[in-house]
């Protein structure tokens, strides 16, 4: 039988501790956040529609974001064991200079619309964490102010060649001047593709208000508040704005492009050039004998041509194909520090963020940023001590099989 006894209060008083309550709701709701995930669902809930949508839709029928997600899903890890993991090193180098983490913020058009705070929260966050940041040509911030924002930290510049092409000089030289160390020579994007939730929402530059969208906006009225209370969008190169972003892109667009232009944009600009949006082992194998100093891999957040490859199942042939030519780094669906762990493993030198980066700006602007950084750390950090191993040197492909569901037909 078991001895009964009256509760002793000292005795409880040290089983049980109260929580001091937070009477910060940001900080509140950003602490009760411990996924990616997690801070999709407080963006979602604070954004309208349109803003909201623009960031997680894709092209046409959004497979090859789906497909890129379940990429990163499909991973299977095998760990080490009895190994010293009592201290990792996430650190790197990457593009010619350091990063404490092996991943940084990938460019993104149109940030402020998102959240007010915009790429200053975004440059200042990654800043802070010792990681580049990088700025669209559709960016939302000044070169110069995104600069002023991050003095001190590695700053990168995405360049669309666009139908003027002394704009895509100008900006080039700009950011040379500014102190951006590497140039994203962007390569996916001759027209714009076929965002169907932006055309459904009536997303445009500025936003175009209908019954529908004034609903939608009354049960977020912080997200008015700021935006028609701090200063007016502007572009990092567009002059002029008005109607969708589908618009907005296929007047800037040239799909002309070409290694001509690459010849071009290389004699001009005086740190690494890394050319983004490479999507097969060919195209790699070709820069890397022109001597570009990376590629990314990428599908462009599968935001251009609806089922295009995977860019994580493309990792590992252009790793072997070109990884002792030029450096690899890979963005698309990430939404884990798993995912970046995996990345590594298969021989990517660098991932990038752009829609967790996002939903963390959506969620709480510059504290949602952090909030972002710190969830995908603690998941690296975790996962490599998991895996036993003590720095991103010793991952390797062995501690990494892709499990495929998509398997090319035999003709």
């Amino acid at each position: 039988m078991v001895q009964r006894q009256v509760p002793k209060p000292a005795e409880v008083f040290e089983l049980m501790r109260f929580k001091k309550p937070q009477l910060d709701l940001r900080k509140r709701r950003l602490e009760a956040a411990l996924t990616i995930e997690d801070l999709r669902a407080i963006a979602k809930r604070r954004t309208p529609r349109a803003a909201f949508d623009y960031t997680e839709g894709a092209a046409e029928g959004e497979i090859s974001l789906a497909r890129a997600r379940q990429a990163f899903r499909d991973v299977e890890f095998h760990p080490s064991i009895l190994k010293d993991v009592s201290t990792v090193d996430t650190g790197t180098t990457v593009f010619g200079g350091p990063s404490a983490l092996p991943f940084g913020i990938a460019p993104t058009g149109f940030t402020r619309l998102m959240q007010t705070e915009g790429e200053i929260a975004g440059a200042s966050a990654a800043g802070a964490a010792g990681i580049p940041f990088t700025l669209s040509t559709l960016g939302t911030t000044s070169i110069e102010d995104v600069q002023a924002a991050n003095p001190r930290g590695r700053n990168w510049f995405q360049l669309y060649v666009m139908k003027n092409r002394e704009v895509s000089y100008a900006l080039t030289e700009r950011a040379a001047k500014a102190g951006f160390d590497t140039l994203f020579f962007t390569v996916d994007t001759p027209v714009a593709g076929a965002r169907l939730r932006d055309r459904r929402n009536g997303f445009s530059i500025p936003p175009q208000l209908t019954a529908r969208t004034v609903l939608d906006a009354i049960p977020r009225p912080w997200w008015w508040y700021d935006f028609l209370t701090t200063p007016k969008l502007e572009f990092a190169s567009l002059t002029s704005t008005g109607g969708t972003v589908g618009d907005l892109l296929d007047s800037a667009m040239d799909p002309s492009i070409s290694f001509a232009d690459l010849d071009v944009i290389r004699g001009m600009w005086p740190g690494k050039l890394v050319v983004k949006g490479v999507q097969t082992v060919a195209d790699a194998r070709r820069l890397a004998d022109l001597g570009v100093d990376g590629v990314v891999l990428s599908n462009h957040g599968g935001r251009q041509l609806d089922r295009a490859p995977v860019p994580f199942h493309l990792l590992p042939k252009v790793v072997r194909e070109v990884g002792t030519d030029l450096e690899v780094a890979v963005d698309t669906g990430i939404m884990n520090g798993a995912d970046i762990v995996a990345s590594i493993a298969l021989g990517a030198r660098f991932t990038l963020v752009g829609r967790a980066y996002l939903y963390g700006l959506m969620a709480g602007g510059r504290a949602g940023v952090d909030r972002m950084i710190q969830i995908l750390t603690e998941q690296i950090v975790r996962t490599m001590k998991l895996l036993e191993v003590a720095s991103l040197e010793e991952l390797t492909p062995a501690h990494v099989t892709q499990l495929r569901r998509l398997v090319p037909a035999r003709g």
